[in-house]
């Protein structure tokens, strides 16, 4: 009987020393999120200033200046904040496929629209908080009648435009659109 008594402490010990342990890797594992220093926001740094699209290098193998992007696309990336008020993104897209999403910090697809969607080739879209939403019901500007507006709970945030390219000769008038494209519009 007193050999039966310290194994099964020791079984106690190792069942209780896994539970701690998978314990702690489920925290540690749902925490790293929280704590990474190098956020999607961050990485779009990399391209340039705030409130500015900045137009992508093309995408090829082995140079793609963001993983997983498709070479038959051009895109455009601008980060902005909503704490200085909303923000307009305009631009004049060609005909073809376009889409745009906006992006939360983490690089979470918060709200996109395309060209079929939109049902229109020019791009017009008004981003606010709920704040500035309720702000803006009280007195709305007339110019906001043909915008897409967009209400997000995000104090900052990154729109990523994309532009079908069919052909190496449209990559240059894609270019010059996308070059055109403006996020630091306010209302």
């Amino acid at each position: 009987m007193r050999r039966t008594m310290p194994m099964r402490r020791t079984v106690f010990f190792v069942l209780g020393g896994l539970l701690l342990g998978g314990i702690i890797h489920i925290a540690t594992v749902v925490m790293v999120p929280y704590f990474a220093t190098d956020d999607a926001s961050t990485l779009m740094r990399q391209f340039g200033r705030a409130d500015v699209f900045h137009v992508l290098p093309p995408a090829e193998a082995g140079a793609e200046p963001l993983a997983n992007l498709d070479p038959k696309m051009l895109y455009a990336v601008c980060r902005f904040s909503l704490n200085d008020g909303p923000v307009r993104i305009t631009a004049s897209l060609p005909e073809d496929f376009w889409s745009v999403a906006i992006f939360d910090r983490r690089g979470r697809n918060v709200f996109s629209v395309n060209d079929r969607s939109a049902e229109r080739s020019a791009l017009d879209l008004a981003v606010l908080t709920p704040v500035q939403m309720a702000q803006l019901r009280q007195d709305p500007p007339a110019a906001l009648e043909t915008a897409i507006v967009v209400e997000l709970p995000l104090d900052s945030a990154f729109a990523l435009i994309r532009v079908f390219v069919a052909d190496a000769s449209l990559l240059p008038g894609a270019k010059a659109n996308l070059e055109t494209a403006d996020c630091s519009g306010t209302l």
